[in-house]
């Protein structure tokens, strides 16, 4: 008999079904608001702090509806807005700089749907907000670092050259070199005129050449220093996982971050905030630390402390973060904590002389961040200070290049932010985080309202069309259309970082008269066998068989426009072009799969004088 379902068949449509109903399901649930906890470097979430915290709150009377304690981070569900926003200003007054203090929006899932997996689906900010961050890059320490660049530079060049000079010191915006006699000063303006073009150089007092950026280089500075940090922010994000962020230049300083849809605001907030790199130096062994301890800095070495331990070092940087280009956490052979760093060629080829020529020799790894004063300069700009900790001295073994480890970390979580951050990539430039809220959907709860009603208004539409022009093959279509919105809603749950977005309920929109559309094709094909004097069972099966070649032309031509959409296209765009295709998938596989098995069980393997169609 003809019309028959396979087991097979049946199994996969009941499978497809029943998976993206359970991954659509989370989405019923709704969100808690509430304000979470992380650590800093310097500082960890412990179960005493959990204490701590609950015990502040009930007597602010600020209402809890439950603590969660997970991953070094503490979760407080609170009932709602007014109580998330009095909570997380008490909090960031009570704990300090220590931990980090930011909003959130918690997914209510039960615990046994979570433990399958199950997430709501991320709505974008023009739907359910997210967090918007306005970062401002401290261009004094991006010239300050050129500069320092630039004084190395010099060092290495004149040495190289034999021109032989008493001392390189940075100073307010320039290098001055004081040499021994005027024909080597004459010599050496001569060599480094010709040798770098972007600097200028004037003869000072006491035999100094001053070399300083021409305004053409600091404008080339201060555009980089804004581009690469937001390619590095970038970097940070995607480490997230957030999907269809902002990042975008305001201003010649500035950097606006959105990000949508976002599940751990505290994590985004610590490593966005965080402007952290590595240097290793070689450790200063023919000066006395108790030297400097009193005072006598040499002028070649800086004081540093690792813990309460002083360590003199070389000021000369063998390798800098910004030659990283991978590191990952894990253990040593003793089980402690390490971070296994890559460099590129250039810092591996550096490393490797270094270590070369100091065999036997103690290097040290110094951990770098800048933290804002909270004050500013006479032109309104952030003040930041440089903070400089080393956090691991080892003595060289044998020459090494590209990989190798860092040990003497405190803890595993240390580890994971270390290495997150160095992946992520080192600031050109310091930022900090000016301006920080929480925002609501950009469009208006209004224009919600709206799509979401288009959305039900055209689905209800669709559906009385077919029930009415098709009658019973209608309503096996309209069981197809709500089984292709179910589908739709759970694949945008199941990828990670899919966002629905405005536009994107517009491509569902568009995604329903698509689905009905493959529908009407068979239908109609149906109705035209029926009229050429084909049995009932012969015309389902010509029906479904003959429409399929132009159901899946048409649908694969739409797809690759989706493709297309979604490979240069940006934000908005991009989220209409996720929900495109994935409907495209969901209406071919229900239009074509799910209504023909159910024609078959309902109309197929027997006799049928007419079919209500």
């Amino acid at each position: 008999m003809l019309n028959q379902n396979s087991f097979f068949k049946v199994l996969i449509v009941l499978f497809m079904v029943l998976m993206s109903g359970l991954y659509a399901l989370p989405n019923l649930y709704g969100e808690d608001n509430a304000v979470q906890i992380s650590g800093s470097r310097n500082a960890t979430v412990t179960a005493a702090l959990e204490t701590r915290i609950t015990a502040a709150l009930a007597e602010q009377n600020i209402p809890i509806k439950a603590v969660e304690f997970a991953n070094d981070q503490l979760l407080i569900r609170l009932p709602d807005s007014d109580s998330q926003l009095k909570g997380r200003d008490f909090l960031d007054r009570e704990l300090g700089s220590d931990y980090v203090v930011a909003m959130n929006l918690a997914p209510d899932t039960p615990e046994w749907l979570e433990s399958l997996g199950g997430t709501p689906m991320k709505l974008g900010l023009d739907l359910r907000g997210g967090v918007h961050f306005l970062m401002e890059v401290d261009m004094n320490e991006a010239i300050g670092k050129s500069l320092e660049d630039a004084e190395s530079d010099f060092r290495t060049a004149l040495r190289e050259e034999k021109l032989r000079y008493r001392s390189v010191n940075v100073r307010d915006g320039f290098v001055d070199i004081q040499f021994r006699d005027e024909e080597t000063l004459d010599k050496a303006e001569f060599f480094l005129k010709n040798r770098n073009r972007d600097l200028t150089y004037q003869q000072m007092d006491d035999l100094v050449l001053r070399a300083r950026f021409s305004e053409q280089k600091l404008a080339e500075i201060r555009d980089y220093a804004v581009k690469q940090n937001i390619t590095i922010i970038r970097n940070r994000v995607n480490q997230l996982g957030v999907a269809e962020p902002v990042v975008q230049k305001q201003g010649a300083e500035r950097i606006v971050v959105q990000l949508p849809g976002i599940q751990d605001t505290a994590q985004a907030k610590e490593i966005l905030n965080a402007t952290a790199t590595l240097e290793f130096r070689m450790v200063d062994q023919d000066n006395d630390v108790r030297d400097a301890l009193d005072g006598r800095v040499p002028p070649g070495s800086q004081l540093l402390f690792e813990g309460e331990r002083p360590v003199l070092l070389d000021k000369r940087v063998v390798v800098t973060g910004n030659h990283i280009i991978d590191a990952n956490s894990g253990v040593d052979e003793y089980g402690l904590p390490q971070v296994s760093i890559s460099l590129d060629s250039e810092g591996g080829t550096k490393m490797s002389r270094n270590t070369r020529e100091n065999v036997g020799k103690p290097m040290a790894t110094v951990f770098i961040e800048y933290k804002a004063t909270g004050e500013r300069d006479a032109n309104d700009k952030l003040i930041f200070e440089r903070h400089e900790e080393v956090i691991n001295v080892a003595t060289i073994r044998g020459q090494f290049a590209s990989n190798f480890q860092i040990t003497g970390l405190d803890s595993p979580k240390e580890a994971r932010d270390l290495s997150l951050l160095l992946r992520a990539g080192a600031l050109i430039a310091p930022i900090q985080i000016v301006e920080e809220r929480t925002v609501g959907p950009s469009l208006g709860q209004e224009n919600i309202d709206l799509g979401m009603q288009a959305i039900v208004w055209g689905l209800a539409l669709v559906m009385v069309f077919m029930l009415v022009y098709y009658k019973a093959f209608g309503l096996v279509a309209d069981i197809a259309l709500a089984v292709n919105l179910i589908m739709i809603v759970g694949i945008m749950s199941m990828i990670p970082g899919a966002t629905l977005t405005l536009p994107g309920m517009a491509g569902i929109v568009l995604t329903v008269g698509m689905a009905v559309d493959a529908n009407v094709l068979i239908f109609e094909r149906i109705r035209e066998e029926i009229r050429d004097g084909r049995s009932p069972q012969q015309a389902i099966h010509q029906g479904y068989d003959s429409a399929f070649s132009t159901i899946l032309d048409a649908n694969i031509t739409t797809f690759i426009a989706g493709l297309i959409l979604f490979a240069v296209g940006t934000g908005p765009i991009k989220g209409f072009s996720i929900t495109l295709m994935i409907g495209i998938a969901t209406s071919m596989f229900t239009a074509i799969l799910v209504t023909r098995v159910i024609v078959n069980a309902v109309w197929g393997g027997r006799r049928v004088n007419k079919l209500a169609i």
